[in-house]
C-alpha cells in the first residue's frame, strides 16, 4: 500500500515592494515645458484680475502687487465715468458677435455642403479661389470694405461689421473638410432615391452629423468677432455704438492712462468669452480632431 506523505509547507515568503516608478528624463521635461507654458499663457489673465483692484500708483511702482486689492470699486466707478456706454457698448458687442456668429455656421456650413456633397462643373477651381483669399492679409481688404460701406450708406452702422463677416474662408473649409470625412455618401445617395431634396438632406441628415464642427466654427468665430478691434474703428463714429475693445481703447486717450479701470474693464470682457470656452471647450477638441483618424 503506498503511504499518504504530508504535504509540503513553504515557508511564508516577504512580499515584494512595488518596484518605484521611475519616468524618463524626456517626460520629464515634457510636462516641465508644458506646465511652464501654462504658467506663461495664464500670467496675463492672473495680473489684469489683480491690478483691476490697485490703483494707478500700486500698477506703476516696482515691483507691481502680485496679489488682490481693494480698489475695485473705485477702478469700476472711474471705469463708468470716463465710458458712460460701457454697458451699451458691451450689449453691441454680443449683438455683433452673436449675428456673424449665426451667419457663419448657417452660410458655411452650406458652402461646405455643396463642396463636399454636390458635383458642379467649376466646383474645384472655386474651391481653390476660396483658400486663395485665407493667404490675403486682412488689411488689403479694409479699404475696399469701407468704401463699399459708404457706398451703401451703412457707415457708423453695425451691419457694416456684420454683413462682410457672414462667411468666411476658414469656415468654409472647416466644413468642407469635416462633412466630406464624417458624412457618409451611401446615405446621403439613399435619402436622394427617396426623394430628399438637397436643402433637406442638409437639415435632416447633414447638420445633425456636423454638431461637432459647428460647435467648433461657433467659438472661434464669436471668439474672433468680439476681439475685433480694426472692424469698428474705420466704420464705427458715435461711442454709443462702439464695441468692447474700440470703448476700452478710448481709454487711452490723452492724459494718463487709468490701468486700474482699463483693466477691470478688460476683465468684464474676457469674462464672457472664458465662460464661453469653458462651457463648449470639449465640443472645441472634438471638432479639432474629428477627422483626424478615419
Amino acid at each position: 500500500m503506498s503511504t499518504l506523505l504530508p504535504a509540503r509547507v513553504e515557508p511564508d515568503r516577504p512580499a515584494r515592494s512595488a518596484p518605484l516608478r521611475r519616468w524618463p528624463a524626456a517626460r520629464v521635461i515634457g510636462h516641465a515645458v508644458v506646465l511652464a507654458g501654462a504658467v506663461l499663457m495664464f500670467a496675463p489673465f492672473y495680473l489684469m484680475m489683480v491690478f483691476a483692484t490697485h490703483t494707478n500708483a500700486d500698477i506703476l511702482s516696482v515691483p507691481p502687487p502680485l496679489w488682490f486689492g481693494d480698489a475695485l470699486s473705485d477702478n469700476l466707478a472711474l471705469l463708468l465715468d470716463r465710458l458712460p456706454f460701457f454697458w451699451r457698448n458691451l450689449g453691441w458687442s454680443f449683438y455683433v458677435a452673436a449675428a456673424v456668429t449665426a451667419l457663419n455656421l448657417l452660410l458655411c456650413s452650406l458652402a461646405g455642403h455643396a463642396f463636399a456633397l454636390l458635383d458642379f462643373a467649376g466646383r474645384d477651381r472655386l474651391f481653390a479661389i476660396v483658400l486663395a483669399t485665407m493667404l490675403l492679409p486682412a488689411f488689403l481688404g479694409m479699404v475696399p470694405t469701407v468704401l463699399t460701406m459708404a457706398w451703401l450708406g451703412w457707415l457708423n452702422e453695425h451691419k457694416a461689421l456684420i454683413v462682410p463677416g457672414a462667411c468666411g474662408a476658414l469656415g468654409i473649409f472647416m466644413m468642407r473638410q469635416y462633412i466630406g470625412s464624417t458624412v457618409p455618401r451611401e446615405l446621403v445617395d439613399a435619402a436622394r432615391l427617396d426623394g430628399c431634396g438637397e436643402f433637406g438632406i442638409f437639415w435632416r441628415i447633414v447638420l445633425p452629423l456636423t454638431l461637432p464642427a459647428l460647435g467648433t466654427l461657433g467659438l472661434i468665430t464669436f471668439i474672433g468677432s468680439w476681439n475685433n478691434f480694426m472692424g469698428p474703428l474705420v466704420v464705427i463714429r458715435d461711442m454709443d455704438l462702439y464695441t468692447v475693445p474700440l470703448a476700452l481703447r478710448a481709454l487711452q486717450g490723452s492724459g494718463q492712462t487709468p490701468w486700474g479701470a482699463l483693466c477691470a474693464g478688460a476683465a468684464i470682457a474676457v469674462l464672457p468669452l472664458l465662460l464661453l470656452f469653458v462651457i463648449a471647450s470639449r465640443r472645441l477638441i472634438d471638432g479639432l480632431t474629428a477627422g483626424a483618424v478615419k
